[in-house]
């Protein structure tokens, strides 16, 4: 007789469900008012359907339907009462908003955050902002770039994200048109004072950022070549910072003297990588720290490239369940719940493992009765 211990009375998937809590569901669900049309396939019964997707991979509403109807006795343990028709998710996909879903992944973000007992306990809070581009097969998101010569073009939307360093999971996100400008998604973000943001060049804006200097919000990015500035003071570079890569450090006005409004008051620091021997300029309005600090800072900003690529590879990103915008979005929210969720479950198992391991293992024993912990 077997005697492992690494079975479980529960399905993989089921386990991965009953992570959740329901009164956040339901709480989201009361707020937002999603379940006042339905009868039967409540937001509970979205959710599910959803992840059901999204940790097996499926790129179509049949394999979706088909794939839980084979399933449905070993669903039970989950909470699902009543299977979806096409038709059915079709339109839930298409007339819930996605709004719930958005509220569902901060609630339960905010409840994970505790779990993980190895997030460091760092007093510095640092965001980074960055937006990634999905290419679509119809131009539900309007896409940049140039029409084919026959007139047809692909459509694109672009996620931004707000992402703190230690933690890569998301605190605030926009989903947009792909042709939109990165600056958009300043109206959508709200930081701490104290914080620190971290940002590439496609983010610059002259008043944002002295309001958030204003505010009391350090900022780090890299100069824009076509920048114009005044210098006003170039502080001296001592031997350890040499040999750290920095090459010149000074104080400057951006902008045109005749454009006071668009004026800012920052530091530019020439750095070059001592490895890879990269000549970049760092801009901030930090003027006290040091400026191999502010180098090593920047570099965190591969952080979100990782998760960028995460999402991508683990995640059925390519396929949509819907042809609307409220279903792509319904569907990046429950990726990103999805993604929370497998997180959780590689921070706390006993051994360490690569997270697209733990993808890869769940998809392949997603109804076995494995304990996954």
């Amino acid at each position: 007789m077997n005697k492992s211990i690494h079975f479980s009375g529960q399905p993989t998937f089921c386990q991965l469900i009953n992570l959740i809590p329901k009164e956040i569901i339901a709480n989201a669900a009361n707020e937002f008012q999603s379940d006042r049309y339905y009868k039967k396939f409540n937001t509970f019964h979205h959710l599910v359907t959803v992840l059901f997707s999204c940790f097996g991979n499926c790129s179509s509403l049949r394999e979706v339907v088909t794939g839980m109807g084979a399933m449905e006795g070993k669903l039970a343990s989950s909470g699902i009462r009543h299977l979806p028709t096409r038709s059915t998710l079709a339109d839930a996909n298409a007339k819930r908003s996605s709004d719930v879903f958005e509220r569902i992944y901060l609630a339960l973000r905010e409840h994970f955050q505790r779990l993980f007992p190895d997030s460091p306990n760092s007093q510095e809070q640092l965001y980074i902002l960055d937006s990634s581009v999905i290419t679509l097969f119809q131009e539900i998101f309007k896409g940049s770039g140039s029409s084919c010569s026959d007139g047809r073009r692909k459509g694109g939307l672009k996620v931004h994200m707000a992402v703190p360093v230690y933690e890569q999971t998301p605190v605030v996100m926009h989903i947009g048109d792909g042709a939109d400008n990165d600056l958009v998604f300043h109206k959508y973000l709200t930081l701490p004072p104290g914080s620190t943001a971290i940002f590439d060049r496609g983010y610059r804006s002259y008043p944002q950022f002295n309001f958030w200097t204003d505010m009391d919000i350090r900022w780090i990015t890299r100069l824009n070549e076509r920048s114009h500035f005044i210098v006003l003071e170039e502080k001296t570079i001592v031997k350890k910072q040499k040999k750290a890569g920095i090459q010149k450090d000074i104080v400057v006005i951006l902008g045109f003297p005749q454009s006071k409004t668009q004026q800012v008051n920052a530091r530019i620091i020439h750095y070059k990588d001592p490895h890879k021997g990269r000549h970049l300029k760092f801009l901030t309005n930090d003027m006290t720290s040091e400026p191999n600090k502010i180098a090593e800072l920047y570099a965190k900003r591969w952080n979100i490239e990782l998760l960028f690529k995460r999402l991508k590879q683990n995640m059925p990103l390519q396929y949509f369940l819907g042809d609307n915008k409220n279903a792509i979005r319904i569907q990046i929210w429950c990726a990103l719940i999805a993604d929370l969720l497998l997180n959780l479950v590689r921070k706390h198992v006993k051994r360490k493992w690569a997270f697209s391991s733990i993808a890869n293992l769940v998809r392949l024993h997603l109804f076995n009765y494995m304990n996954l912990f």
